[in-house]
């Protein structure tokens, strides 16, 4: 049975939510699930904009029927080829053989690779270029590297609606609603869009960039995202939102403290330094243990706050592995503009220290203050003293 949603006049939600996959791309946990979001617009022709991940076709191929309701299908707006989206393609073209399929030249180079099939009957549309379906006009705008080179998003200029392929998407199923006003998004969601854009689009600050400022000179009434809720209301919220994290601009003014400790050591010492510094006031402070934090969390919360502090033992005369990792990932992401401080211990020859400011040194606009702190087998008078000089440093550069 066919469960879709009316998005506006003539457009349709015809997605699925996806409970069942534990990781999203198989890395990232997603414990509240995930939406494939696909729309189908009824005009004098009938356009699918996407189609959606093939563990949940049969949900799609019933949701098109319901709504096609006996009408042919006309054509398919591919505007992003990853297969989360692309991978019902193929039975597609096979149930509707006489459809057209409308994409850019990098995607349809990609639908051919993933071995789809496509043929003859297709339109190549570059940026600017322009298709009347009828009462619907749609003009086509290329999104190169949010995320894949071929992405492109579809603009409706006679009803506002921006098809914006992986832009403005999120973890999470919908599990009922399909707008973002349909819940408390700042409560419920915010974190599982931060997550998602940190990790999956973060690296491409600059694209992203480019992307607002072709959408600024748009008038957007609603933005229809790949993934997650719909944004028909409150646009504004969510575009600076993707404004400061494409910018690489922390939101909070605060403290993100992760440590790395093998039998307890540094994650006494990294408590104390929260302690040290909710006391000297600072009111927004958050401590992960890098051992049993997922990266993709870690990853988002570095997005979120101004000020790290890296604690890790020395393991092996290097970094402790799991932090090594999340270095390594900001790096991938290609995280910058912060202020560090660095915590190293071990009982013979600790050298994280030096390490990871060596890895800082390769990341952009990364500022490492000079107040470090060496926890040598456990904390002691003369370490918790270098800990409050750095506590106080934070708190100087916080500008509390």
């Amino acid at each position: 049975m066919y469960n879709v949603r009316k998005v506006t006049e003539d457009l349709y939600w015809i997605g699925a939510n996806d409970h069942r996959l534990a990781l999203f791309e198989n890395i990232h946990p997603i414990p509240r699930g995930v939406s494939y979001n696909s729309y189908l617009l009824l005009d004098e022709k009938t356009v699918l904009f996407d189609t959606i991940d093939w563990s949940s076709g049969r949900q799609f191929l019933e949701n098109i029927e319901g709504v096609l309701d006996g009408r042919s299908l006309d054509y398919m707006v591919i505007n992003h080829v990853e297969p989360d989206h692309a991978a019902s393609i193929g039975e597609i073209l096979v149930r509707y053989p006489d459809i057209t399929v409308v994409s850019n030249e990098k995607a349809f180079m990609l639908m051919s690779q993933f071995g789809f099939g496509i043929g003859d009957n297709r339109v190549e549309v570059s940026e600017g270029d322009v298709i009347s379906f009828g009462k619907h006009t749609i003009t086509f705008v290329q999104a190169p590297m949010v995320h894949w080179p071929e992405a492109m998003v579809s603009f409706d200029t006679t009803n506002g609606v921006l098809f914006s392929a992986d832009a403005f998407g999120s973890f999470g199923a919908l599990d009922g609603i399909l707008f973002s006003d349909e819940a408390d998004f700042d409560r419920d969601w915010i974190d599982d869009a931060r997550r998602y854009y940190t990790n999956i689009v973060g690296k491409y600050g600059p694209h992203v960039q480019a992307l607002l400022q072709k959408a600024g000179s748009i008038d957007i009434k609603m933005v229809c995202p790949l993934h997650g809720p719909l944004w028909r209301k409150d646009l504004g919220y969510f575009i600076e939102k993707y404004d400061k994290w494409s910018r690489y601009e922390p939101e909070e003014n605060g403290v993100l403290i992760v440590y790395a400790s093998m039998y307890g050591n540094m994650e006494s010492a990294a408590q104390r330094l929260a302690s040290m510094l909710t006391a000297k006031g600072v009111e927004k402070i958050a401590v992960y243990d890098v051992s049993n934090t997922h990266v993709s969390h870690l990853i988002a919360e570095t997005f979120k706050y101004s000020h790290i502090v890296l604690a890790s033992v020395t393991y092996n005369l290097g970094i402790y592995p799991l932090m090594h990792n999340y270095l390594m990932d900001m790096k991938a992401l290609n995280m910058q503009d912060r202020t560090v401080a660095i915590m190293e211990g071990g009982s013979w020859a600790p050298k994280a220290g030096v390490l990871m400011e060596e890895l800082l040194d390769e990341m952009k606009q990364m500022t490492v203050l000079n107040e470090k702190v060496t926890v040598l087998s456990t904390l002691s008078d003369s370490s918790a003293a270098e800990m409050e000089q750095m506590a106080d440093a934070i708190v100087e550069s916080l500008g509390i």
